[in-house]
């Protein structure tokens, strides 16, 4: 109800008037692991929250109580039937909603970090997604059309990444996945021990480091924070725009920083890949708006799905307007130019825009990421960091070879292929079966334009066959059935 309200920017609904932010937050906090998560994405939804309420949410913590003794050695149990340690610390160093991490020591020595899977809980998350999903369905006719789009992305996507991240051999995939991806670029990841592995239990080395915040330690051993930023900045610049599976949960206990000045990362529950048409569109997004190149902007929008195909003009402009006011000037800071990019989503409210479901952990990665540069950084700003490398990086992110000979073979490779199609595309019109696809966001459109056009005829021929059989039921009643029809057949003409 609360989230409705805020929304909505009503005041009260039936006389029930929603909870204070602090109230959200705790109410949040009692309700558990997955609510907890959602409101964890919605903490960068500025164009569904007001600040005062965005600020509340960000504070938000996956921290939770430890498993009961029972509960943790009955998981333990079903994890290691043998144990395969000689040391094992049941108290945990960390404890998240998902699992909990133990330190301990495999019969070689070897020292491990081991996190199980709390008892329950994927029973409880698809529960919990049930309420959520039941809840949206309540409120979901009191949204505008775009808006009630942009809450179904998020809990569609947050459903589906929350039922990956209760598999820990799921998470143990994404690792190794991750690892063998990202060998090259100078990052740290433990080292997975899979024949101690389960559903509920993930075994893999323990990394040596401090939290990110940890600005004590790190200013201790004298370590470059612009150094860790721009090494930082430029991981998720390449995890998100060039290769397109990125971490998608970057929290500073997540990220540990060596005496040496290197970064590790560490859980891999929630890692998420950006299809190839969204990163490329997210790109030329990025490049217009530095560039202020109008048409290309307008253009990326549509085809990655935050801009309805029938928005006004007038308004596209006013929007762009201030988006390219965000890229070009250099006076903003990070939060001068956060202060603004709200102002922009809270204009957007009512109006034809939306942010499609691959785009939403990519928000809260970047809202995080900024977030870590001004714990070091004075006047930090994500996206002016960001722009450099991606224009180092360009040609790579759009598809290009590292040479412009790896770039010829591909096309001379490529151009059978080539003529094959254009010789099928002329067969099929001249036989007249070519087909034109149109992507989802036009299909979204013209189901939405159908729907209108439909719908008040369908309650026009509803009045006019309910007249029928007033008049067959009662003719006493003859006059109000012929207003009846006569009414209706008016809607239909003049509609």
């Amino acid at each position: 109800m609360t989230v409705y309200l805020v929304i909505k920017k009503k005041e009260s609904f039936m006389w029930i008037k929603p909870l204070d932010p602090k109230g959200l937050k705790n109410t949040t906090i009692h309700l558990g692991a997955s609510f907890i998560k959602l409101a964890q994405v919605l903490a960068t939804r500025a164009d569904f929250f007001s600040e005062d309420y965005l600020s509340e949410l960000r504070e938000l913590h996956d921290q939770l109580p430890t498993m009961s003794n029972d509960s943790f050695q009955r998981v333990f149990e079903r994890a290691f039937s043998n144990t395969p340690f000689k040391k094992f610390d049941k108290k945990a160093i960390a404890s998240a909603s998902i699992g909990q991490v133990h330190i301990a020591k495999l019969k070689d020595g070897s020292k491990v970090a081991v996190k199980l899977r709390r008892e329950g809980i994927k029973q409880r998350v698809i529960a919990d997604i049930n309420i959520i999903s039941f809840f949206n369905k309540i409120f979901k006719p009191l949204f505008s059309h775009y808006t009630k789009n942009s809450i179904e992305a998020v809990i569609v996507e947050f459903s589906a990444m929350i039922r990956q991240e209760v598999s820990l051999t799921t998470e143990l995939q994404n690792l190794k996945k991750f690892s063998n991806t990202y060998k090259d670029e100078n990052i740290g990841f433990p080292k997975p021990y899979e024949q101690y592995c389960s559903d509920d239990a993930l075994v893999m080395s323990y990394e040596e480091g401090f939290r990110f915040d940890d600005k004590k330690s790190i200013l201790k051993y004298n370590i470059d924070f612009n150094k860790i930023i721009a090494n930082l900045v430029s991981f998720y610049t390449t995890q998100m725009l060039i290769k397109g599976y990125f971490h998608a949960d970057p929290h500073p206990g997540n990220i540990l920083i060596t005496k040496e000045g290197n970064i590790t990362m560490l859980d891999f529950g929630m890692v998420k890949t950006v299809p190839n048409d969204k990163r490329v569109a997210i790109i030329e997004l990025i490049k217009a708006a530095n560039e202020q190149d109008y048409e290309l902007y307008i253009s990326a929008s549509k085809r990655l799905g935050t801009i309805a195909y029938e928005a006004p003009t007038s308004e596209l402009a006013e929007f762009t307007s201030k988006m390219f006011d965000i890229f070009s000037n250099d006076n903003l800071d990070s939060e001068s130019m956060q202060k603004l990019a709200f102002e922009v989503l809270e204009s957007t409210r009512n109006m034809p825009f939306k942010l499609p479901s691959d785009a939403i952990y990519i928000l809260r990665v970047s809202a995080i990421i900024e977030g870590l540069g001004t714990t070091y950084i004075e006047n930090f700003n994500g996206v002016k960091d960001i722009l450099p490398i991606l224009k180092d990086n360009l040609p790579k992110a759009l598809g290009a070879k590292d040479s412009i000979v790896e770039t010829i073979i591909d096309e001379i490779k490529d151009i059978p292929f080539t003529i094959k199609d254009l010789k099928s595309t002329i067969k099929q019109a001249s036989e007249g079966d070519l087909e034109v696809q149109i992507s989802q966001n036009q299909l979204e459109y013209l189901t939405k334009e159908v729907k209108e056009y439909l719908k008040p005829k369908f309650v026009s021929l509803s009045l006019m066959i309910s007249s029928i059989f007033i008049l067959l039921l009662d003719k006493e009643y003859k006059e109000i059935a012929i207003g009846l029809f006569v009414f209706a057949l008016a809607r239909i003409i003049y509609k």
